[in-house]
């Protein structure tokens, strides 16, 4: 595969991984809204903290330095061969780790009071279940994600997503006294889905004629099974020694990805009904991070680890190599700023619209829309970090890996004593204010590591991360507008006055993107030809 079809299947990977992401957030966004009707936020924050964050542990530490690690390893047979005994690793590690979590979960952390919320331990067991189903699709998620089959992940996951909030919905409806049930099985439904449709695809695709037409490694759904061959070893000792590299690392990334959530559950820092709250506008906050943002970064680390070779220099490199990868960073860094600049000023005067809309005076009054001011600006702390860490991560060699561990040591140790000092000083801000130191040092970590890359090259691709005069300028003017706005027109007047700020927002808007249309046109050119292809072809 060739690095213009690389770039034409990343490009393709990341738009419909942003198409699946936008389904899934809005799905979630209607279901949250649904079930606040109909539930407690005292059980919502048990589920969407407590629960939740011991199935994002179980998967995360089970398969993330696998997923990273094989990512990165070659498509021969015999090196496919190794890769899927390797990636089989993932179910008996999830299983040990299933040992600990719900010993920990359900013992030494203070339990949900049995009057309110009953069936506490039973939905642990049956969240940690749900992860181990998933960890069952794993070698089958990374041969699609190699090759690029990009449908298959966008059918998979949406249906597991549409299955898991049919369940909810109906359950929440017809036998609400359920309570943690209801979510425990709503989440084995989506994990079970997932790998049956993953099973069901290899099934047909393995061994007919278009898998022998992209060549593919594997011939049958049995290949996919771990297995010894004659002559070679079980596994790729070299890329296992990579996996143990980005195992240590993943670890404390999740203690910085989920540092809030663990710091709600084992310091006890807010009550549930708090935790709800909190969790409802964290989601809100991330929406665009998590359905724009992490598809672009999932997709571009398969690009810059196919074009460049991890570990050595921009000279070592092939030049047209290397000015591929430096024009697209360049646009991706300015995509991910204009975009994260846009939530920040907008975020500060539809805060408070956006949360009476979607959860009334629960969400709305008290510290919710205070909070969902800071998390828009927390917004382009994370567009610009996915960016600069999926370069990084890409380029490290192992012993750059190995070293990084103990920065992310020191950050996460940073972010757990921030987290408590600034919670008890500014309750639920404080998780966002610590988030924001934490990403500000691993962006200026990955910013080193690439100014550094191509200081000897003619190539600036962090040029991307200054914006023009013009476009500070709109968004300047856009935030003033609009804070002029909220104040006359927003939010007790009904509403008339909330349609006229509304208005007056998306004036404000259209102001700022034509803007970048006429003054971003490279950029406008990357996004019509690389994130925005024509669908009636493939490109893998």
């Amino acid at each position: 595969m060739g690095s213009e079809d690389v770039l034409r299947g990343a490009s393709a990977l990341a738009s419909y991984n942003v198409v699946l992401q936008v389904a899934f957030r809005f799905l979630t966004f209607f279901l949250n809204a649904f079930t606040l009707r109909f539930v407690s936020k005292e059980l919502i924050g048990v589920v969407n903290v407590r629960l939740m964050l011991l199935y994002s542990t179980l998967v995360f530490l089970s398969r993330e330095a696998f997923r990273r690690a094989c990512l990165s390893g070659g498509g021969a047979e015999s090196n496919w061969r190794q890769n899927i005994n390797l990636l089989w690793l993932t179910f008996p590690l999830g299983c040990a780790w299933a040992v600990l979590l719900v010993g920990v979960w359900a013992f030494v952390l203070q339990a949900p009071d049995p009057q309110t919320i009953p069936n506490y331990l039973p939905a642990v067991c049956l969240f940690c279940w749900a992860a181990l189903q998933e960890l069952l699709a794993e070698p089958l998620w990374v041969l699609a994600h190699t090759h690029m089959l990009v449908q298959l992940k966008v059918i998979a996951e949406s249906l597991a997503m549409v299955a898991k909030c049919v369940v909810t919905m109906v359950m929440v409806v017809f036998a609400p006294m359920w309570g943690l049930y209801i979510f425990a099985a709503a989440q084995c439904v989506y994990s079970g889905f997932l790998v049956l449709c993953y099973v069901v695809y290899f099934t047909r695709f393995l061994g007919s004629p278009e898998a022998d037409k992209k060549g593919f490694p594997l011939q049958s759904i049995t290949e996919t099974l771990p297995r010894r061959t004659h002559g070679e070893s079980v596994f790729n000792w070299k890329l296992s020694r990579l996996t143990w590299s980005f195992f240590k690392q993943s670890f404390l990334k999740q203690i910085l990805t989920e540092g809030e959530r663990y710091v709600m559950t084992f310091l006890n820092v807010l009550n549930f009904g708090d935790q709800g709250v909190y969790d409802i506008i964290n989601n809100l906050g991330s929406m665009v991070a998590r359905f724009l943002f992490l598809p672009i970064e999932e997709s571009f680390y398969v690009f810059f680890t196919k074009v460049l070779e991890r570990g050595r220099s921009v000279h070592q490199q092939k030049r047209e190599e290397v000015a591929m990868a430096a024009d697209v960073l360049e646009c991706l860094l300015k995509l991910v700023l204009v975009i994260g600049l846009i939530i920040t000023v907008f975020g500060q005067a539809y805060a408070h619209l956006a949360l009476d809309i979607y959860g009334g005076d629960l969400l709305s009054s008290g510290a919710g829309p205070s909070l969902l001011r800071y998390y828009s600006s927390y917004v382009l702390l994370l567009a610009v970090n996915g960016v600069t860490e999926c370069f990084t991560f890409a380029l490290m060699s192992n012993e750059e890996v190995d070293r990084y561990n103990f920065v992310m040591l020191g950050l996460s140790v940073c972010f757990l004593l921030l987290s408590y000092w600034l919670t008890g000083l500014f309750g639920g801000v404080g998780f966002i204010l610590a988030n924001c130191c934490n990403m500000s040092l691993r962006i200026a970590h990955s910013l080193v590591f690439m100014h550094g890359y191509f200081s000897s090259s003619e190539y600036t691709p962090l040029t991307g991360l200054r914006p023009r005069p013009a476009l500070l300028v709109s968004l300047a003017l856009s935030y003033t507008i609009t804070t002029v706005s909220e104040s006359v027109f927003c939010c007790d007047g009904g509403w008339l006055l909330r349609l006229a700020h509304i208005a007056v927002g998306g004036a404000c808007l259209l102001g700022v993107i034509a803007t970048v249309f006429v003054t971003e046109t490279r950029l406008v050119g990357f996004i019509k030809s690389q994130l925005l292809p024509r669908y009636s072809k493939k490109h893998t």
